[in-house]
């Protein structure tokens, strides 16, 4: 178990040493899209666009995800009902 939290540990601090250069670059893309929409660009449309189906996906995997187990525990539930033997009385 503690190799599990020694192993859990370092990829958190992992992956927070490596956001740190994916923050730097969000005002530089705030700046060139709003001198592009000011310019009569269409850009950010675009980025509004993109970043609605990132959003979005995470949502679409989950819920596939959970319909495809709920499907299976139904035919988990059908199979071990018609296993169990009925007593009659």
């Amino acid at each position: 178990m503690n190799k599990k939290i020694i192993i859990s540990t370092l990829l958190i601090l992992l992956f927070s040493f490596i956001s740190i250069d994916l923050v730097s670059q969000c005002p530089m893309c705030k700046m060139a899209v709003e001198s592009n929409q000011q310019n009569g660009g269409t850009s950010a449309q675009g980025l509004n666009n993109g970043i609605l189906y990132l959003l979005s996906m995470p949502y679409v995997l989950i819920g596939a995800l959970a319909f495809i187990w709920i499907k299976n525990r139904k035919k988990e539930g059908d199979i071990s009902q018609e296993a169990t033997p009925q007593l009659e009385g």
